[in-house]
């Protein structure tokens, strides 16, 4: 029986504790030779052995590539519940580099319990117990599961624990076991066979597959789920020979992985260099002979959780090792974004621009929504969807020096705006960006880029001097002024409609330390207050940029307002200077002001996107602060159906660029605002007050995606042309989830 699983190979090695690294040397050896897994022994009650857990995260460290397993686990000694825990921190500091092999605990470990005092489980208990590990283990790596475990056994009880962290990758859970009745739960819920075949009697592998086989299919599950795995000591006659033996146990008992039992640096290289390459090509020979088609089988845990529309079997080779469904560890991760959660299909994560032409041919074939996600910050939340298709470029997130003279940088898409900053800050550089470091490269600088240094300058996409794209039909371009320039003149403020770049190039400005400054006012003039804010913004010099936010008024308090902003200098007297008529505004309730550097300012702490609820927002540009409009703004705060409420600065260098240069169109705006709600309908309503005095609107911030929202984000004009551009570069509207352009003239 050949199960067709890719093969893999990896060491078994000695945990010595006389010599501690030597174990660590071997397992960097076995990563120098490719091996694609290094394991340990596991005993704890022996104290001439290293403790495998400790020795294997010592290893993680030690090493970049190379899968990590105990072969395998004394589960009797290792309570399910901190090993799940465990194994789930170390797959994501490892970057799912963890396989789990457990076992009922053998012969020695009920001598060394007796000798101890302990009773030991019997052999029936055993695998008993181990079952029920494998269920709680399982159960506590369910991160996208949001309830409480609870689980009543004989061996486990847990009430209410809380589940996660989920592990980085599906972490599989390997069986080192010989009796039928461990051979059985294999099969019900094992994810691999992992025997020595020393210990195997004649005929074993075949009869203890067909034990694994049968109990697989009484328990609905494909067999070829289960890798079959198997220790093999060392050979002594030429690689061809070793390899020669090996084979059968390949294509006719379902070997998949051979791990050697040998703690000799020479037989492991000689197995690296001549048995592995010697066994691949004769396995791969005899498959082609037989038509046995190599590949894996996803758990039935997995396709039970895939979602109608979608054939999953066709996603690219390319992208199958990094593909998350909604049965995979790593969902949990994946599926929500900064403000919206999400129930996507499946999760694409392409790493190369090639990849990413891969992801979107094979999404434009599925009947289901696509959407594009960078960073996942994003407001608006349109980075996530409902049954649909993901496209994540968070892998393209590399920052690169192109030409310090010119300070010509290229940016992946992928890229977080705190990882930016950071870069440049060697070389004395800074890119305006959006106000937070935690978003993503991409989403910002395809729609604007309003932050700390916007009125000095300018918006994000005005630095911006070419881009790279995978258009609908998969091909890949340059834009820019003179490569495409109608689609780089698209892509600075509607670039959600016509591609996905796949790395941008930006002239970045010279910048160094900053003044960053908080302020908190009594707001209780709020109308007033606003209208003061505004105006001494609008009189400051250029290098100062502030924000207002403001909350539902708390009952018994004063309405507080808070004000932070970037002055960019680094001379105490002239940041004074500047945040002096700020300070003006309304009675100062407290402040501070730091000067640090830009990467400073934008150093968001690294945090993970698990929202749960749909973002409701409205958002519009200003190009004046006027009474009505701080009075309609004050009785939207005041009103109660807003629980966020920010007022950005704008204008300065974002107004000289002339409106008809980019797709982005408000150009005369020197404020931008937006405001979060818990009602749609209620928030519409209470935002009719303020449209009459707004210019424009800002789509990042944006949820309601009325077609009105398109006339008010561009003119006719700027609308006229995208439409015709829309009509030559998507003419199918593949690119339609988000404030979608369609192609051609009209409505």
């Amino acid at each position: 029986m050949d199960y067709g699983h890719p093969l893999r190979f990896g060491t078994f090695l000695t945990p010595a504790s006389d010599d501690p690294g030597a174990p660590v040397e071997l397992a960097a050896l076995s990563e120098e030779l490719a091996f694609d897994l290094v394991t340990f022994q596991d005993h704890p009650y022996q104290p001439r052995f290293l403790d495998t857990w400790t020795l294997l995260s010592y290893v993680a460290a030690r090493t970049e590539r190379i899968h990590l397993a105990a072969n395998v686990l004394n589960v009797p000694l290792r309570p399910a519940p901190v090993l799940a825990r465990a194994a789930a921190n170390l797959d994501l500091l490892s970057g799912g580099r963890v396989e789990l092999g457990l076992g009922a605990g053998a012969a020695p470990y009920r001598d060394a319990a007796r000798a101890m005092g302990a009773e030991p489980l019997t052999p029936a208990e055993a695998v008993d117990a181990l079952e029920e590990a494998i269920e709680v283990i399982r159960g506590l790596w369910a991160g996208a599961d949001r309830s409480p475990l609870r689980y009543s056994g004989d061996h486990y009880r847990l009430d209410g624990a809380e589940r996660g962290p989920a592990p980085a990758h599906t972490v599989p859970i390997w069986i080192g076991a010989l009796r039928p009745r461990m051979l059985r739960l294999i099969g019900r819920a094992g994810d691999g066979w992992l025997p020595t075949l020393r210990f195997l009697p004649p005929g074993g592998l075949a009869d203890g597959n067909a034990i694994i086989d049968s109990a697989a299919e009484e328990a609905g599950r494909d067999p070829r789920e289960i890798r079959r795995l198997l220790n093999i000591d060392p050979f002594d006659g030429p690689g061809d020979q070793w390899a020669a033996r090996l084979l059968p146990l390949a294509v006719d008992h379902g070997v998949g992985t051979f791990i050697l039992m040998s703690d000799d640096p020479a037989t492991m290289t000689r197995f690296a260099r001549e048995v592995v390459p010697a066994l691949r090509e004769a396995v791969d020979a005899e498959r082609s002979a037989r038509g046995v088609r190599t590949g894996t089988v996803p758990s039935l845990f997995v396709r039970e959780r895939r979602h109608r529309g979608i054939d999953y079997d066709a996603v690219p080779a390319s992208l199958k090792d990094l593909a998350v469904e909604p049965g995979d560890a790593a969902y949990a991760s994946v599926r929500s974004n900064y403000l919206r959660g999400g129930s996507p299909g499946l999760v694409l994560r392409p790493r190369t621009p090639a990849e990413v032409a891969d992801a979107l041919a094979y999404a434009r074939t599925q009947p289901v929504k696509l959407s594009i996600r960078s960073g996942g910050h994003g407001i608006s939340g349109r980075s996530t969807n409902h049954g649909g298709i993901i496209i994540d470029v968070g892998a393209l997130n590399a920052v690169e020096v192109l030409d310090k003279d010119t300070r010509r940088v290229r940016i992946g898409p992928g890229a977080r705006w705190r990882d930016v900053a950071a870069a440049l800050a060697p070389h004395g550089w800074a890119l305006t960006s959006g106000d937070y470091g935690g978003v993503g490269v991409g989403g910002l600088a395809t729609a604007g880029g309003i932050g700390w240094l916007v009125r000095e300058h300018g918006l994000t996409l005005d630095h911006l001097r070419a881009a790279e794209l995978v258009l609908a039909d998969g091909s890949h371009v340059r834009a820019s002024e003179t490569e495409n320039p109608d689609l780089f003149w698209a892509v600075r403020g509607a670039g959600a409609n016509f591609g996905i770049v796949t790395s941008f190039e930006f002239e970045v400005d010279e910048v160094g330390d900053v003044a960053f400054g908080q302020f908190v006012f009594d707001a209780s003039d709020t109308a007033g207050f606003l209208r003061r804010w505004g105006a001494a913004m609008e009189a400051a010099p250029r290098d100062t940029t502030t924000s207002v936010i403001m909350g539902a008024p708390r009952p018994g308090m004063p309405p507080i307002a808070q004000v932070m902003g970037v002055v960019d200098s680094d001379d105490p007297e002239t940041v004074v200077q500047r945040l002096k008529p700020i300070a003006e505004t309304a009675p100062l309730l407290d402040y501070s002001i730091e000067i640090k550097p830009y990467a400073a300012v934008m150093d968001a702490p690294p945090s993970t996107h698990e929202a749960q609820g749909e973002p409701v927002t409205r958002a519009g540009l200003a190009d004046h602060l006027t009474p009505e409009l701080a009075e309609a703004a004050a009785a939207l705060v005041r009103g109660g159906q807003v629980y966020f409420f920010q007022i950005r600065s704008m204008g300065g260098a974002s107004a000289d660029v002339p409106a008809d240069a980019t797709a982005f169109a408000g150009r005369s705006a020197n404020f931008q605002m937006s405001a979060f709600g818990a009602n749609r309908q209620r928030l519409n309503r209470a935002w009719e007050a303020l449209s009459p005095h707004l210019s424009g609107t800002y789509l990042n911030f944006e949820t309601d995606t009325r077609p009105e929202r398109l006339l008010e984000a561009w003119p006719p004009e700027t609308l006229r042309r995208l439409r015709e551009l829309k009509r030559r570069y998507d003419p199918d509207n593949v690119f339609r989830d988000n404030f979608n352009i369609r192609p051609g003239d009209g409505d």
